[in-house]
């Protein structure tokens, strides 16, 4: 037996609500399963299990503030004896004991949270994960089959007419939207602002963007206190890239288009590989250098905050791929949809400002990782050629980095490398 906690997703998190179990006592679960939805500052989170067993019990109800560490579950491996009274033996105890200690812990977090929910729930009772509760938040209903086949297709509810109870979501109607959609993954922009709404079950909008900007405020201002930061700059001529780009992408239909933001992560993450000391994280006074890369990507909300889920094994994607990736991890992260992997294995973050209008971006490091680059807004500026003035398409290119972990001579490596690719896209 062994026992199922709630995990951290993220340095700054120190509980979150439980807003759904996806599984019962008595199912079958393999490593990877989405076992349950977590609400945080970030949005709701699947929680995923990295073992495989059958559900032994569910320690944990809808609506329950748990803090990080708290066991939830009980996962019983495959042929091992059916537990009779979960009290009795070791797996018991140590969930108990494990229970009161965090208890203790967690006292305090409870009280502040406490004032908070409370007057978000003082005019209705707490709901399990019911109709009921899904209709009061504005949230569609689904059953959870439903919504695990909706979010494993990349389909948004809303899109799916319901013929449930109360016109709520069923799995035999997501299957049924998935046989006649042409294009079943769900569009970057498609009813993004609707579904941004939905983030916080269970918080207000006010309250829960302002959760948000405390949360990045803590993590931010850890990040600064304990990390030494260096910055390097360096500009560089785009003007190979943004041809190569227009060329490839007059050929496509719009929507398989390629942003210049990918060839930005495509580059950064081939070039970390001659650098390997910016891809890892730091924890207790060690460097864990990754053996992929979990690419973070930093992702604005619409209503304000920041989110950067991690492109997982970026340096197995091309660049369509990536493309992909990237504009799924936009529309889960904006309607709430990430995995708890995601938004806590990045190994180096890649910020881009788009057409923003910002010449550079100094950006400051997310603990764990040891770097993130930053890419200004791609403009038109006098470039020197052979000792000639020309107009040319620039950008400039930042490195924050963990001063622990490397110097500036390892840095400059990483953007020189990163010049010479985008000097030759054909090698991305």
């Amino acid at each position: 037996m062994s026992v199922f906690k709630m995990p951290s997703l993220g340095a700054d998190m120190e509980s979150g609500e439980l807003i759904e179990w996806l599984v019962k006592p008595g199912d079958t679960v393999a490593k990877g399963d989405v076992i349950a939805v977590v609400e945080t500052h970030k949005g709701a989170i699947e929680i995923e299990i990295f073992e495989a067993g059958v559900v032994e019990s569910l320690d944990v109800q809808v609506g329950e503030s748990v803090p990080v560490g708290t066991p939830m579950a009980v996962i019983r491996a495959a042929g091992e004896a059916v537990v009779e009274n979960e009290k009795d033996g070791p797996v018991g105890e140590t969930v108990a004991s494990e229970k009161q200690g965090i208890k203790k812990q967690g006292d305090q977090i409870e009280k502040v949270e406490a004032r908070q929910v409370e007057k978000q729930k003082s005019q209705k009772q707490p709901q399990k994960i019911t109709a009921a509760r899904a209709a009061a938040d504005g949230q569609q209903l689904a059953s959870p089959a439903a919504r695990v086949r909706a979010a494993d297709a990349g389909a948004d509810l809303a899109d799916i007419p319901g013929t449930g109870p109360g016109g709520a979501v069923l799995l035999n109607d997501v299957e049924h939207w998935l046989s006649l959609a042409e294009k079943p993954a769900a569009q970057p922009d498609a009813n993004a602002e609707a579904a941004e709404t939905r983030q916080s079950s269970s918080l207000k909008p006010g309250l829960y963007m302002a959760m948000m900007r405390q949360a990045i405020a803590a993590a931010m201002s850890r990040a600064k206190r304990e990390i030494p930061h260096y910055y390097l700059s360096h500009r560089i001529d785009l003007q190979a890239a943004t041809d190569w780009l227009a060329a490839r992408n007059a050929e496509r239909d719009p929507e398989q288009r390629l942003l210049m933001a990918a060839m930005f992560v495509r580059a950064t993450v081939l070039a970390v590989r001659k650098v390997p000391e910016l891809n890892g994280t730091f924890e207790d006074g060690v460097f864990s250098g990754a053996d992929t890369v979990n690419c973070g990507l930093a992702i604005s909300m619409r209503g304000g905050g920041l989110i950067a889920p991690a492109l997982m094994d970026a340096g197995s994607k091309n660049l369509d791929d990536l493309m992909l990736a990237m504009r799924d991890a936009v529309v889960r992260t904006r309607t709430g949809r990430l995995r708890n992997s995601e938004v806590t294995q990045g190994t180096i973050t890649v910020s881009s400002m788009g057409d923003n209008g910002t010449d550079s971006l100094l950006g400051v490091i997310y603990p764990p990782q040891v770097a993130l680059v930053g890419f200004g807004t791609p403009a038109r500026r006098p470039w020197v050629i052979e000792d000639e003035v020309q107009v040319r398409t620039v950008v400039d290119v930042t490195l924050a980095a963990d001063h622990r972990v490397s110097d500036g001579r390892r840095g400059a490596r990483l953007l020189t490398e990163i010049e010479r690719l985008l000097g030759e896209p054909d090698l991305l």
